[in-house]
């Protein structure tokens, strides 16, 4: 699962139409696309601020189009 890089799920949705900001956490290789939907969450004990969430983003050739 990719850490998202914004505070709250509302930040991550003002930015549709932007670049998405994450970090990989995998051992086992990138699992970022470009395209497509991933699950993201953000985990404040690793970025050092914000509160804990989860949620879905669709992305098309690496821009936000969508975040549930």
């Amino acid at each position: 699962m990719l850490i998202a890089l914004y505070p709250t799920k509302k930040a991550c949705k003002e930015s549709i139409g932007t670049t998405f900001r994450y970090q990989e956490t995998s051992l086992f290789g990138p699992e970022y696309i470009p395209t497509g939907t991933i699950t993201v969450a953000h985990r404040p004990h690793i970025t050092g601020k914000g509160r804990e969430w989860f949620g879905q983003i669709t992305l098309e050739d690496g821009i936000i189009t969508n975040v549930k």
